[in-house]
């Protein structure tokens, strides 16, 4: 068990449209991670679907360069319509 690795378990709830990151767990491979995320962090049949994604493969960005990552996006306000009215029967946006 020393040497199996890491997995990032996420779930999507019932009444979620997104998967969330809901913790991590070691297994062999990825049958058996699904199979222990499913043991361990939906008990009570709180998920409709679980990823697993081994802990390695995953790259982030170094929250000391956000600054040159996301100030270009601030001068597309074009991007982020708030200034549109959106209608009541519109749901999720």
């Amino acid at each position: 068990m020393k040497n199996w690795p890491l997995w990032e378990v996420f779930i999507r709830s019932k009444n979620g449209l997104e998967h969330r990151h809901c913790g991590s767990l070691h297994a062999s491979d990825a049958t058996m991670a699904l199979e222990n995320a499913r043991d361990v962090y939906t008990r009570r049949m709180e998920g409709v679907s679980i990823w697993v994604v081994p802990s390695a493969q995953i790259t982030a960005s170094n929250p000391d360069d956000s600054a040159e990552l996301f100030e270009p996006a601030k001068d597309k306000a074009y991007r982020h319509p708030t200034f549109y009215e959106l209608p009541d029967e519109l749901k999720h946006m």
